[in-house]
């Protein structure tokens, strides 16, 4: 193994904590990455790591060799990438996850016109609305809904998605239908929360030109958007999600939307990447191509009000996308 595959190794053990799950990763035998780290080791002169039977972590030397390897790896990438960016067909795998309606409604119709344009890159997508870690798993760029804290990621807006408040006829006849948002406290609300954050999301209806947020009460309480729409379907409650993921239910009669005479703030949609110096050409071409896709079903991005940013949402928050 040369130097520069070391690097690449021993910067993923220290950041997965495993020597398997890095050569995992790297597609390499697990008895090659502990050969691999120990000539490491005896060619610096220093132990790296510190290995227990349950984790593996850097010592003191290991974590000032892995900024240092971290920058190196960096710059190389640089430079290769600075070469990749001139040819008109970037190759190899780029590992996509997506929320599920995103992927199911818009990316998967239209993948093969990528394909197409960019024979050369082989596409593993994973979905659903679980939190990911990009550097650990291996992602290359996720699309998500709402707005990510996570400033260790770029983040490039794709689209503006317009939201609606709606709840099926059957709750409709039940309950009534709100005549201002102000009466939405006094419905049944199906919760909708993000996993690792226990807080249901408000309605959220622009009222006199601000954003004003309103708790509903409910019995009902999901952290999966299939689930949030499929609850409502059922009678629980109103719910609040973009547009574009009822339109069906909505020509058929299933859902009703209520409140049509307020609006409520656009749903940022973006595709996030790990910060890099240089972008990866394979990550490059897919967000411009999500990007014309995005306009195309959605329009230019506007400059409307959003939903307001929560300060607790990690990563991988769906919100009711």
């Amino acid at each position: 193994m040369d130097r520069f595959d070391a690097l690449q190794l021993f910067t993923r053990i220290v950041e997965l904590g495993s020597f398997t799950e890095a050569a995992g990763m790297l597609d390499i035998p697990r008895a090659t990455a502990t050969h691999a780290i120990k000539e490491l080791e005896k060619r610096l002169g220093a132990r790296l790591l510190d290995r227990t039977t349950r984790q593996v972590r850097p010592t003191l030397d290991g974590q000032a060799f892995y900024e240092r390897s971290k920058r190196v790896l960096a710059e190389l990438e640089d430079a290769e990438a600075s070469l990749s960016t001139h040819v008109a067909n970037p190759r190899g795998i780029l590992r996509l996850d997506l929320h599920g309606a995103h992927a199911t409604m818009i990316i998967l119709p239209r993948i093969g016109e990528f394909r197409e344009r960019y024979p050369q890159i082989d596409v593993v997508i994973s979905s659903g609305d679980r939190l990911v870690s990009l550097v650990k798993e291996g992602i290359d760029c996720v699309v998500r809904a709402g707005h990510p804290r996570d400033s260790s990621l770029v983040v490039r807006r794709l689209a503006n998605l317009s939201e609606i408040i709606c709840a099926s006829p059957e709750y409709l006849v039940r309950h009534g239908a709100p005549a201002h948002p102000c009466e939405l406290p006094e419905h049944q609300g199906i919760g909708f929360f993000s996993r690792g954050n226990d807080s249901r999301y408000p309605f959220t209806v622009i009222v006199d030109g601000q954003v004003r947020a309103f708790e509903a009460r409910g019995w009902i309480s999901v952290s999966d958007a299939e689930c949030y729409t499929s609850a409502a379907l059922a009678g629980c409650g109103l719910i609040q999600v973009p547009r574009f993921r009822l339109e069906e239910h909505l020509r058929a009669g299933r859902l009703v939307q209520v409140l049509p005479e307020w609006t409520c703030p656009e749903l940022p949609v973006s595709a996030l990447y790990p910060f890099h110096h240089q972008l990866s050409p394979r990550v490059r071409v897919f967000i411009d191509w999500a990007r014309d896709i995005y306009r195309e079903k959605f329009g230019d991005i506007g400059s409307g009000l959003e939903r307001p940013s929560d300060p607790d949402a990690p990563i991988g928050y769906g919100l009711r996308s």
